[in-house]
């Protein structure tokens, strides 16, 4: 009997220096974390309502008197277009429904300017820089690319320590025998119990959530998402490349002028258009490459017939072949940019499986791509789904909803810990979770680190010198001072 209580006594003092060392990490990934989720959780939470917010607030760009069908024609809405607003025009987007206006969207010295105009008789409506809409910046915000590059690389950094958060705070969570402080939060607001018991049952409530928001955002990150993007893309994951036919890759910007582009997409070229027709009359016609998409081939080609008797395809005729195509009115169309551009047309829908993106040859009219959903390799497909929730945009006002409570929790979270640091803290020090001499982190928590830094370099490089730090700093310092 006299051997147990001490093994009983090393397996609690092991446990003990292991919640030690948890809880430090714990409280460290706070200190990255907390204030850039917090700015996450609230530019995300406004984001959410990106479509309602923005009818109200530009509703007299965007709404105009129903008036006669069929109106001007986009071509000479372009015109009037870039008779306001000098420079070229990147962008077109036809009224979605009657009493919607057109805009044309233009590059200038200053960045592109959207150009809105009554599709009746061409009156400018307004003018509004695409790098100024309001939710261009929030979401800019968002990701801190309105810093800069290295900020976004930031971002990156701390949804890998998020997760590190997610981890740390659930094996705190864990009962242990414990019922208080579980499910419940007990005392009263001003006692420092009563914030932790809120700071533990929304973390446990929100874990799942917020491991969701984490990964999911990674494909737009700067360095983790443009390697796994291209990846993807090189192993035909995530758009195969059978779906581009014969054209050869573009050189040019990737959907430069469109404002929403489908991840998957965005990872590769658009195709370019074939060399112009040698003849002003003589039609040529690039090979069809859209893949399964077929039924309306000949009907297109005969279209672009017709239309290619001059050396450019027009924009009118090349609405009528995306009309014909199925493209509904009010689909963002980039005009094409320089010789090889093309017309891309880009229906990027709440519900992902309708997503569509159609190029066409700028001289012929041919279809050079037609990408569906269905044409999406796994990755894409995945990815695709996950972008989409991330957005509240997958099922209405359920998906923005449950989003929405996630975002609140993360705001609630970064307020309670800091509630809790400040009630716990003795005067002029930071107060982290002491570390005592001889504790040794346990195989199961090193493996974990290690997965998550394998699979995201830049938090696993970020963990390496937050370990260099930590064990260069003296043991009594840290004691003294609570580091």
């Amino acid at each position: 009997m006299s051997d147990v209580i001490p093994a009983a006594a090393a397996v609690a003092a092991s446990e003990s220096a292991l919640y030690r060392r948890v809880w430090r990490w714990h409280f460290y990934a706070g200190l990255v974390c907390l204030p850039f989720l917090a700015l996450l959780a609230t530019t995300g939470a406004l984001y959410l309502f990106k479509d309602p917010i923005e009818s109200l607030l530009y509703a007299r760009l965007r709404v105009v008197e129903a008036g006669p069908a069929p109106g001007l024609a986009a071509s000479a809405l372009v015109e009037k277009a870039l008779a306001a607003e000098p420079g070229v025009a990147v962008r077109y987007v036809a009224p979605a429904r009657p009493g919607r206006s057109a805009e044309v969207g233009v590059r200038t010295a200053e960045g592109v300017v959207a150009v809105y105009l009554d599709p009746a008789d061409g009156r400018v409506l307004g003018r509004l820089r695409d790098d100024r809409r309001l939710m261009e910046v929030v979401k800019r915000i968002h990701s801190l690319a309105i810093v800069g590059p290295v900020a976004n690389h930031w971002i990156e950094i701390v949804a890998g320590w998020a997760l590190v958060l997610v981890v740390s705070g659930v094996f705190l969570w864990w009962p242990r025998g414990r019922s208080g402080g579980v499910y419940t939060v007990r005392e009263r607001p001003a006692q420092r119990l009563w914030w932790r018991d809120v700071h533990a049952v929304t973390g446990i409530v929100a874990a799942v959530a917020i491991v969701f928001l984490a990964v999911t955002g990674m494909p737009w990150s700067a360095f983790w998402g443009q390697q796994f993007g291209r990846l993807s893309a090189e192993w035909g994951l995530g758009v195969p490349k059978s779906v581009w036919g014969p054209a050869p890759p573009s050189v040019l910007p990737p959907l430069a002028g469109l404002q929403a582009v489908p991840w998957g997409v965005g990872q590769v070229p658009p195709p370019r258009s074939s060399e112009p027709p040698r003849h002003p009359g003589a039609p040529h016609h690039g090979e069809h490459g859209g893949g399964p998409h077929d039924a309306l081939a000949t009907q297109v080609a005969e279209s672009a017939a017709k239309a290619s008797q001059a050396e450019v395809l027009g924009l009118d005729p090349a609405l009528q072949i995306l009309a014909q195509l199925g493209v509904p009115a009010g689909t963002p169309v980039r005009l094409p940019d320089g010789p090889g551009g093309a017309y891309t047309a880009m229906r990027f829908p709440d519900d992902v499986r309708d997503v569509r993106v159609v190029h066409l040859d700028r001289y012929s009219g041919a279809v050079l791509a037609d990408i569906r959903y269905a044409d999406y390799g796994i990755v894409g497909r995945a990815t695709e789904w996950g972008i989409s929730l991330h957005t509240g945009r997958q099922f209405g006002w359920i998906n923005q909803l449950v989003m929405l409570a996630a975002c609140l929790a993360i705001v609630a979270l970064a307020a309670s810990a800091v509630v809790m640091w400040w009630k716990r803290r003795p005067r002029g020090r930071l107060a982290a979770p002491p570390r005592k001499a001889g504790d040794r982190a346990a195989a199961g928590a090193i493996a974990v680190a290690l997965l998550l830094g394998l699979i995201y370099p830049l938090l696993g490089a970020s963990m390496l010198v937050a370990l260099v730090v930590d064990a260069c700093v003296p043991t009594g310092w840290r004691m003294r001072y609570g580091l």
